[in-house]
């Protein structure tokens, strides 16, 4: 019987160590996605304890101790650092299965050296231990990032977002680099009219000029683009239930944002005319600035109206939906390549029953102009656990061309996050190990361990443009 988390964690034949340990463990990270504050990058937060490092912004972890019976008080209530953590870890024991006890024990040790199951046994000891490290250690956000070797870091920015905290780690020349992305959500949401025109009144403070026609609109977003590049940013990202891709006419459009601006509602349809013209325009725009562009796909938010007064949306009460994807993804992307305006594409799938849906729709669009040009985006949000990253290799590997594939990222608020790279390497690692186990690969140790390092780093590098 093999040992919890030993060096062979998850590493089932001697060809998957060999390839972990040889070939992926000691690559740098690249983080092409994540949500962690860049204001708190920039200003190098100190934390003072586990509980703050671990709970202030995990949602994951929330929605555990929801299930585990915790009272909202020791979530996202008043309770104090230690209390929170106290009852995560007497949640803990109960995740068993779920991906979290893995990265609850890989975390406690790639940062910690503590090798300990966390329980309530074990809990205020560790929380004593990791509170004195945390202080004598120099356990602050650069410091963090340092230690897991992190060389890119691209946080998710608002179009309204000053970057100056962007601007201010770029100044100081760290040893890792931090980037925007252009994330558009709260500007392109017509499903909230008082949100979006307190958006627009805003958008309007900062470029300058008065706001009173969709192509106004336009303007102003397209002078915060400019901004983001100029910032140094290359990606942009849209997190949508599903692509729009409707027609519409400018007299529409019109129509459509003066009855915004008048406060009213629009009706499903306008919204998705809506969305479908300015998602069309950062297509656009990403391929004039030659970006690459993401799509989070599938997500439906926001379940609980009672949690959400409770306690704020995007706090975990978020599911997988099952929105119809094929046809206008298809006519989006389709709309792109046919007029030569197609940027480098990512598209991130939440439902696993449409995995091959998307790997054989972005096949479609790929011209030889760029390895893996649109791109099968890595097991996103509920699927970054061990059967919905080996479901995503497989169907990436069975319909396109998984060796072009970018590889993996955090997605995360936490800035104990980044071992999940480890976990996918180490997935990745026992799935090519097996298959050579097998006879189903060449046993060619050097030409698959370059495939398992441009998976883990070398391809996001290339694809992304990032220098070292």
């Amino acid at each position: 019987m093999k040992a919890f988390l030993d060096e062979n964690f998850l590493l089932n034949t001697d060809s998957a160590g060999e390839l972990y340990h040889s070939y992926a463990k000691g690559l740098p990270i690249i983080d092409y996605h994540n949500h962690l504050p860049a204001s708190q990058v920039a200003q190098d937060k100190t934390f003072s304890n586990l509980g703050e490092l671990w709970l202030a912004n995990d949602h994951y972890k929330w929605r555990a101790m929801r299930a585990h019976g915790i009272d909202e008080f020791y979530i996202t209530g008043g309770a104090s650092d230690k209390e929170k953590f106290l009852k995560w870890a007497e949640t803990v024991p109960y995740t068993l299965r779920n991906p979290l006890y893995h990265w609850t024990h890989l975390e406690l040790q790639r940062y910690f050296g503590i090798t300990d199951l966390l329980c309530p046994a074990t809990a205020e000891r560790i929380y004593e231990e990791t509170a004195q490290q945390i202080v004598d250690a120099g356990f602050s956000a650069k410091n963090l990032l340092k230690r897991m070797n992190v060389e890119m870091l691209c946080t998710t920015d608002d179009p309204l977002d000053t970057l100056e905290y962007h601007q201010q780690v770029s100044a100081e020349g760290e040893v890792f680099k931090m980037q925007p992305t252009f994330r558009t959500d709260r500007a392109i949401d017509a499903d909230n009219v008082k949100e979006l025109n307190r958006y627009i009144d805003r958008l309007e403070e900062i470029v300058g000029f008065s706001i009173h026609s969709f192509n106004d609109y336009l303007e102003g977003l397209r002078n915060r683009h400019d901004h983001f590049a100029a910032c140094g940013c290359t990606i942009s990202d849209h997190s949508i239930e599903r692509l729009y891709a409707i027609e519409y006419t400018d007299f529409e459009l019109k129509t459509i944002f003066a009855k915004i601006r008048a406060g009213k509602q629009p009706d499903l349809e306008e919204a998705s005319k809506f969305r479908s013209a300015l998602l069309l325009s950062f297509a656009e725009w990403a391929h004039e600035k030659k970006w690459v562009q993401q799509y989070h796909i599938g997500s439906l938010r926001n379940n609980s109206r009672r949690m959400s007064v409770l306690s704020g949306t995007d706090t975990g009460h978020d599911s997988i939906g099952d929105f119809k994807q094929a046809k206008e993804l298809s006519l989006f992307l389709d709309r792109l390549d046919y007029r030569g305006k197609l940027a480098k594409t990512i598209l991130y799938n939440l439902n696993p029953s449409d995995n091959e849906l998307f790997v054989s729709m972005a096949g479609n669009f790929n011209d030889g102009s760029v390895r893996g040009k649109v791109q099968f985006g890595p097991a996103w949000w509920f699927l970054d656990q061990k059967d919905g990253i080996t479901k995503q290799l497989n169907a990436l590997s069975n319909i396109g061309l998984v060796s072009n594939f970018v590889g993996m990222l955090t997605d995360s608020r936490s800035f104990l996050s980044f071992p999940r790279h480890e976990y996918f390497r180490r997935l990745l690692c026992d799935i090519f190990g097996m298959d050579m186990e097998r006879g189903e690969i060449p046993n060619d140790r050097e030409w698959v361990g370059k495939i398992i390092q441009d998976i883990s780093y070398f391809n996001a590098r290339e694809y992304f443009s990032f220098s070292k």
